[in-house]
Protein backbone atom coordinates (compact mmCIF):
# COMPACT_ATOMS: atom_id res chain seq x y z
CA UNK A 1 0.00 0.00 0.00
CA UNK A 2 2.89 2.63 0.53
CA UNK A 3 4.36 1.67 -2.61
CA UNK A 4 1.01 2.62 -4.11
CA UNK A 5 1.19 5.85 -2.52
CA UNK A 6 4.53 6.69 -3.32
CA UNK A 7 3.63 6.07 -6.98
CA UNK A 8 1.29 7.93 -7.16
CA UNK A 9 3.04 10.93 -5.03
CA UNK A 10 5.25 10.22 -7.95
CA UNK A 11 3.39 10.72 -10.82
CA UNK A 12 1.58 13.63 -9.10
CA UNK A 13 4.57 15.54 -9.11
CA UNK A 14 5.98 14.64 -12.70
CA UNK A 15 2.57 15.87 -13.90
CA UNK A 16 2.97 19.32 -12.08
CA UNK A 17 6.22 19.64 -13.33
CA UNK A 18 5.14 18.84 -16.82
CA UNK A 19 2.48 21.45 -16.81
CA UNK A 20 4.48 24.27 -15.55
CA UNK A 21 7.26 23.56 -18.05
CA UNK A 22 4.16 23.58 -20.91
CA UNK A 23 3.26 26.75 -19.48
CA UNK A 24 6.37 28.73 -18.96
CA UNK A 25 6.90 27.65 -22.64
CA UNK A 26 4.00 29.26 -23.52
CA UNK A 27 5.00 32.59 -21.75
CA UNK A 28 8.19 32.79 -22.79
CA UNK A 29 6.90 32.43 -26.30
CA UNK A 30 4.49 35.46 -26.16
CA UNK A 31 1.42 33.43 -27.51
CA UNK A 32 -0.64 33.44 -24.30
CA UNK A 33 0.25 37.34 -23.20
CA UNK A 34 -0.12 38.37 -27.19
CA UNK A 35 -4.19 36.27 -26.97
CA UNK A 36 -4.88 37.27 -23.61
CA UNK A 37 -3.42 41.21 -23.66
CA UNK A 38 -4.69 41.88 -27.45
CA UNK A 39 -8.53 42.36 -26.61
CA UNK A 40 -8.22 45.09 -24.66
CA UNK A 41 -5.32 46.71 -26.18
CA UNK A 42 -7.95 46.68 -29.20
CA UNK A 43 -11.43 47.39 -27.72
CA UNK A 44 -10.19 49.90 -25.88
CA UNK A 45 -9.60 52.89 -27.93
CA UNK A 46 -13.19 52.12 -29.47
CA UNK A 47 -15.21 54.15 -27.45
CA UNK A 48 -13.13 56.94 -28.21
CA UNK A 49 -12.84 56.42 -31.74
CA UNK A 50 -16.57 56.25 -31.83
CA UNK A 51 -17.55 59.15 -29.97
CA UNK A 52 -14.98 60.97 -32.17
CA UNK A 53 -16.47 60.16 -35.05
CA UNK A 54 -19.71 60.84 -33.72
CA UNK A 55 -19.30 64.03 -32.69
CA UNK A 56 -17.10 65.33 -35.79
CA UNK A 57 -19.76 65.95 -37.81
CA UNK A 58 -21.67 67.76 -35.54
CA UNK A 59 -18.97 70.30 -34.41
CA UNK A 60 -18.77 70.53 -38.22
CA UNK A 61 -21.88 71.39 -38.98
CA UNK A 62 -22.28 73.88 -36.13
CA UNK A 63 -19.49 75.75 -36.98
CA UNK A 64 -20.59 76.11 -40.50
CA UNK A 65 -23.97 77.18 -39.39
CA UNK A 66 -23.69 79.30 -36.44
CA UNK A 67 -23.54 82.53 -38.96
CA UNK A 68 -27.08 81.68 -39.97
CA UNK A 69 -28.20 81.77 -36.20
CA UNK A 70 -26.50 85.34 -35.94
CA UNK A 71 -28.73 86.76 -38.89
CA UNK A 72 -31.56 84.98 -37.36
CA UNK A 73 -30.91 86.95 -34.36
CA UNK A 74 -29.49 90.05 -36.13
CA UNK A 75 -31.78 90.45 -39.21
CA UNK A 76 -30.53 93.74 -39.87
CA UNK A 77 -26.86 92.78 -39.35
CA UNK A 78 -24.91 93.58 -42.32
CA UNK A 79 -24.89 90.20 -44.99
CA UNK A 80 -22.00 91.79 -47.30
CA UNK A 81 -22.37 88.35 -49.25
CA UNK A 82 -22.56 89.91 -53.00
CA UNK A 83 -19.20 88.82 -54.03
CA UNK A 84 -18.51 86.56 -56.67
CA UNK A 85 -17.00 82.84 -56.31
CA UNK A 86 -13.84 81.87 -58.42
CA UNK A 87 -15.12 78.53 -58.91
CA UNK A 88 -18.59 79.38 -59.96
CA UNK A 89 -18.03 82.79 -61.62
CA UNK A 90 -21.39 83.61 -59.70
CA UNK A 91 -22.35 85.31 -56.47
CA UNK A 92 -21.60 83.20 -53.14
CA UNK A 93 -25.05 84.35 -50.98
CA UNK A 94 -23.57 82.03 -48.20
CA UNK A 95 -20.23 83.82 -47.80
CA UNK A 96 -21.04 85.85 -45.28
CA UNK A 97 -19.71 88.35 -43.56
CA UNK A 98 -19.96 87.00 -40.04
CA UNK A 99 -19.37 83.17 -41.66
CA UNK A 100 -15.84 85.06 -42.54
CA UNK A 101 -15.52 86.41 -38.94
CA UNK A 102 -16.24 83.16 -37.40
CA UNK A 103 -13.57 81.60 -39.59
CA UNK A 104 -11.53 84.29 -38.71
CA UNK A 105 -11.70 84.03 -35.58
CA UNK A 106 -11.84 80.10 -34.96
CA UNK A 107 -9.27 78.88 -37.80
CA UNK A 108 -7.01 82.01 -38.55
CA UNK A 109 -6.42 82.75 -35.02
CA UNK A 110 -7.39 79.70 -33.10
CA UNK A 111 -9.75 81.45 -30.50
CA UNK A 112 -12.36 80.02 -28.86
CA UNK A 113 -15.34 80.61 -29.54
CA UNK A 114 -17.69 80.93 -25.95
CA UNK A 115 -15.55 83.76 -24.51
CA UNK A 116 -16.32 87.54 -24.68
CA UNK A 117 -12.99 88.81 -24.23
CA UNK A 118 -11.71 86.55 -27.12
CA UNK A 119 -14.49 88.20 -29.68
CA UNK A 120 -13.48 91.79 -28.04
CA UNK A 121 -9.66 90.92 -29.58
CA UNK A 122 -10.82 89.79 -32.60
CA UNK A 123 -13.26 92.91 -33.27
CA UNK A 124 -9.62 94.96 -31.97
CA UNK A 125 -8.23 93.43 -35.03
CA UNK A 126 -10.66 94.58 -37.54
CA UNK A 127 -10.69 97.90 -35.53
CA UNK A 128 -6.84 98.33 -35.96
CA UNK A 129 -6.58 98.69 -32.44
CA UNK A 130 -3.89 95.59 -31.55
CA UNK A 131 -0.90 94.94 -32.36
CA UNK A 132 -2.88 91.73 -34.52
CA UNK A 133 -2.97 93.31 -38.26
CA UNK A 134 -5.65 91.26 -40.87
CA UNK A 135 -3.42 90.10 -43.82
CA UNK A 136 -5.36 89.40 -47.01
CA UNK A 137 -2.90 86.12 -47.65
CA UNK A 138 -5.21 84.56 -44.66
CA UNK A 139 -8.13 86.41 -44.76
CA UNK A 140 -11.20 83.62 -44.82
CA UNK A 141 -12.83 84.15 -48.61
CA UNK A 142 -9.57 85.32 -50.27
CA UNK A 143 -9.21 82.30 -51.77
CA UNK A 144 -12.40 81.40 -53.00
CA UNK A 145 -14.10 84.80 -54.33
CA UNK A 146 -12.74 86.90 -57.18
CA UNK A 147 -12.14 89.87 -54.66
CA UNK A 148 -10.83 89.63 -51.00
CA UNK A 149 -13.30 90.87 -49.11
CA UNK A 150 -11.33 92.04 -46.21
CA UNK A 151 -10.76 95.42 -46.42
CA UNK A 152 -15.16 96.09 -46.88
CA UNK A 153 -15.48 93.94 -43.79
CA UNK A 154 -12.91 95.79 -41.67
CA UNK A 155 -14.98 99.18 -42.74
CA UNK A 156 -18.08 97.59 -42.21
CA UNK A 157 -16.96 96.46 -38.60
CA UNK A 158 -15.24 99.70 -37.86
CA UNK A 159 -19.02 101.34 -39.38
CA UNK A 160 -20.36 99.51 -35.71
CA UNK A 161 -21.33 101.33 -32.43
CA UNK A 162 -20.16 99.57 -29.31
CA UNK A 163 -23.86 98.16 -28.52
CA UNK A 164 -23.84 96.82 -32.01
CA UNK A 165 -20.83 95.01 -31.41
CA UNK A 166 -21.80 94.34 -28.00
CA UNK A 167 -24.46 92.64 -29.36
CA UNK A 168 -22.88 90.95 -31.95
CA UNK A 169 -20.18 89.46 -29.32
CA UNK A 170 -22.85 88.69 -27.12
CA UNK A 171 -25.35 86.09 -29.71
CA UNK A 172 -22.00 84.67 -30.73
CA UNK A 173 -21.30 83.40 -26.84
CA UNK A 174 -24.59 82.49 -26.47
CA UNK A 175 -24.81 80.77 -29.70
CA UNK A 176 -21.21 78.67 -28.89
CA UNK A 177 -22.00 78.17 -25.27
CA UNK A 178 -25.62 76.15 -26.34
CA UNK A 179 -27.82 79.19 -25.22
CA UNK A 180 -29.25 80.57 -28.37
CA UNK A 181 -33.41 80.74 -28.70
CA UNK A 182 -35.28 78.00 -31.39
CA UNK A 183 -35.54 79.20 -34.30
CA UNK A 184 -39.02 80.07 -35.04
CA UNK A 185 -41.29 78.13 -37.50
CA UNK A 186 -41.16 78.84 -41.34
CA UNK A 187 -44.07 81.39 -41.79
CA UNK A 188 -44.33 81.90 -37.88
CA UNK A 189 -44.42 85.68 -36.74
CA UNK A 190 -42.38 86.53 -34.02
CA UNK A 191 -41.59 90.11 -32.45
CA UNK A 192 -38.03 91.06 -32.12
CA UNK A 193 -37.17 92.30 -28.48
CA UNK A 194 -35.13 95.51 -28.61
CA UNK A 195 -31.73 93.62 -28.11
CA UNK A 196 -31.85 92.21 -31.24
CA UNK A 197 -32.00 95.17 -33.69
CA UNK A 198 -28.69 97.07 -33.50
CA UNK A 199 -28.79 100.77 -33.22
CA UNK A 200 -27.73 102.65 -36.61
CA UNK A 201 -24.30 103.53 -36.68
CA UNK A 202 -23.10 107.05 -35.36
CA UNK A 203 -19.99 108.90 -36.98
CA UNK A 204 -16.45 108.55 -34.93
CA UNK A 205 -17.95 105.12 -32.89
CA UNK A 206 -15.05 102.79 -34.67
CA UNK A 207 -13.01 104.31 -31.73
CA UNK A 208 -15.10 103.74 -28.98
CA UNK A 209 -14.07 99.99 -28.38
CA UNK A 210 -12.56 99.54 -24.53
CA UNK A 211 -11.57 95.75 -24.70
Amino acid sequence: MSNFKRVLSFAIVALSVACLTVLGGIFESGELSVSARSPLTMASPQPTQVQRLAQQPLQELRVSEVWRLVYQQLPDFPKENNYVSKETGKVDPNNTLVGRLIRYHLFVKGRPGNYRLDWKLTLADYLGVTPEFLEESVYPGGDVLRLNPMERDRTVIQDLNRAQRDTLIQVLVDIFNGNAPSVPAAGGSQERSPSQVPPAPQPGDAKLLMP
